[in-house]
């Protein structure tokens, strides 16, 4: 009787077929899985930078040299003689 009740919960969860009943077909779904995360995670950083790339080259020209000239003056970076020197180079007088 004894070793009926032993034999039964020592293979309790435990169907023959490796860890759980799933052995390497278990292992393969796992990799499987993980190859698909990091295929996901790639595609991700691909996009993000190809539209980081296309943001800073298109970023600074979108403003021209006047554009950039007046923001100068704005914030009292440049003065006003340096303003209208550089003004007058930019417009080509």
């Amino acid at each position: 009787m004894m070793g009926g009740w032993g034999n039964m919960m020592g293979n309790w969860g435990y169907s023959g077929y490796g860890s759980g009943g799933y052995g390497m077909m278990g292992m393969a779904g796992i990799g499987m899985h993980l190859i698909f995360g990091i295929g996901v995670i790639l595609l991700a950083i691909y996009l993000f930078r190809r539209k980081a790339s296309h943001v800073q080259a298109g970023g600074l020209g979108q403003y021209s040299g006047m554009d950039i000239l007046r923001e100068r003056y704005a914030r009292g970076e440049i003065d006003s003689a340096e303003y209208q020197s550089r003004k007058q180079d930019l417009e080509g007088k």
